[in-house]
C-alpha cells in the first residue's frame, strides 16, 4: 500500500524536476547566445580582432568589441601625435586593459573614472574631462614621460609609477595583448586589424564627423589645411558637444548611435562621402596604416563603408582586408601613389 501510493508522488516530483531543468537549460542557453562571445548560432553583432602578421606557428590573436577598438585607437593616436615611441603606447594600452578593459566606464574605486580610472580628487581633471578618452590618454602620457627611463623599465613598473595601484603586478598579464594592439594601431603591422558586422542601426555620421574625430585624436595637422579649418570652424562649444556625445556613443552606457543625432539621410555619391588623409611624409607607410587601422576601429561608431590604403581595401560587408582591384595598386604594399593617402568612405 505504501509503495503504491508513493510511486505516483515520486514520478510527479521527477517530472517537475525535469521540467525545471529544461527551463534552466533553456535560459542558460539564451544567456550564452546573447551575452557570451561565440555563444549560440545567433549573429553576435559587430566585433574586431588583431592577428599577428608573419612568424611561424599559430599567430597571436586578440578579439575585442568596437567600443574597445575605438578607445584603443584613441589612446594610440594621442601617443603617436606626441611622437612618443611604441613602447609608451604599449604601456598605456596595458594599463587601460587592466583598469577598465578598454571601456570608458563611469564608476570605479572611490571617485575613479574612465579608461585609466583617474580620480578627480587626485588632480587628474574634472569628471567630464576624465570621461573624454583623448584627454584621459593625454594625462596618462603626461605622467608617463616623467618616469625616468620608462622605455627600459618592465611594463608593470612603468605603469605602476603612473597609476599607484593597489595591485602593481596586475599590468604584466596584459602586455602580450597590448603589444599586439600597439603594433597594429601604430601602423607598424599592416592590414592586421579588422572589424566585421554592422551595428544594429547604422550610425548616420558623415564625412564631417570623420574629420572631427580625426582632428580630435590626432590634432589639427592630420588633414593639413582642411583639418585646421574644420577645427577652427567648429569652435569650443562644438568640441564640447563631441565630448558629450562621445560619452554616450563610446562609454559604459552604450556604444550604439553616432556623433550626429540627426535622422539618417539618403546615401550621397561616394566622392562626397570620402575623407582623404594625406600621408606623404617620411615613414608614410607606417603612418598610413595607423590612419587606416584607426578608421576600421572607428567604423562601427562612425558608420564607415570602406577604407582603402596601400593596395588593400576594407569594407563593412567583407569585414577584412582584401587586395584592391582597379586602382593600380602594386600588391600588398601598394605603389607610391596609393601610399600617399588613406581613403575613408562613409555610408551616408
Amino acid at each position: 500500500m505504501t509503495e503504491t501510493s508513493t510511486a505516483p508522488k515520486r514520478r510527479g516530483r521527477l517530472v517537475r524536476y525535469g521540467a525545471a531543468l529544461t527551463v534552466l537549460f533553456s535560459l542558460s542557453g539564451c544567456f550564452v547566445s546573447r551575452y557570451l562571445p561565440g555563444g549560440g548560432a545567433a549573429d553576435p553583432g559587430p566585433g574586431c580582432e588583431v592577428v599577428a602578421s608573419g612568424g611561424r606557428g599559430e599567430p597571436a590573436r586578440y578579439e575585442f568589441t568596437p567600443e574597445q577598438a575605438v578607445n584603443a585607437a584613441t589612446i594610440t593616436a594621442v601617443g603617436t601625435a606626441r611622437e612618443l615611441p611604441e613602447r609608451a603606447v604599449t604601456i598605456a594600452l596595458a594599463t587601460a586593459l587592466q583598469e577598465s578593459a578598454l571601456r570608458n566606464i563611469r564608476y570605479g574605486d572611490r571617485d575613479s573614472l574612465g579608461l585609466f580610472q583617474q580620480r578627480p580628487s587626485q588632480g587628474w581633471g574634472t569628471p567630464a574631462e576624465i570621461m573624454d578618452p583623448a584627454y584621459a590618454a593625454g594625462q596618462f602620457y603626461d605622467h608617463l614621460v616623467k618616469v625616468q627611463d620608462y622605455k627600459d623599465l618592465p611594463l608593470t613598473v612603468a605603469a605602476q609609477e603612473v597609476q599607484r595601484s593597489a595591485y602593481p603586478d596586475a599590468y604584466a598579464k596584459h602586455e602580450p595583448d597590448a603589444q599586439l594592439l600597439a603594433a597594429a594601431l601604430t601602423g607598424r603591422s599592416a592590414a592586421t586589424l579588422t572589424c566585421s558586422g554592422r551595428p544594429a542601426q547604422e550610425a548616420p555620421a558623415g564625412p564631417d564627423a570623420v574629420r572631427a574625430a580625426l582632428t580630435r585624436d590626432f590634432g589639427t595637422e592630420v588633414l593639413g589645411k582642411a583639418g585646421a579649418e574644420v577645427s577652427a570652424g567648429r569652435g569650443a562649444a562644438a568640441r564640447q558637444a563631441d565630448v558629450r556625445q562621445g560619452e554616450e556613443a563610446r562609454g559604459h552606457v552604450s556604444t550604439a548611435g553616432s556623433r550626429d543625432s540627426a535622422a539618417p539621410k539618403s546615401p550621397s555619391p561616394a566622392a562626397a562621402r570620402t575623407v582623404t588623409v594625406p600621408v606623404a611624409e617620411p615613414g608614410a607607410r607606417k603612418r598610413g596604416w595607423q590612419f587606416a587601422h584607426w578608421a576600421v576601429a572607428n567604423a562601427s561608431d562612425l558608420g564607415l563603408e570602406r577604407v582603402a590604403y596601400g593596395g588593400r581595401v576594407w569594407t563593412a560587408d567583407e569585414g577584412s582586408w582584401q587586395k584592391a582591384a582597379g586602382d593600380g595598386a602594386g600588391g600588398a604594399h601598394g605603389s607610391p601613389a596609393t601610399d600617399s593617402r588613406v581613403r575613408i568612405v562613409t555610408s551616408r
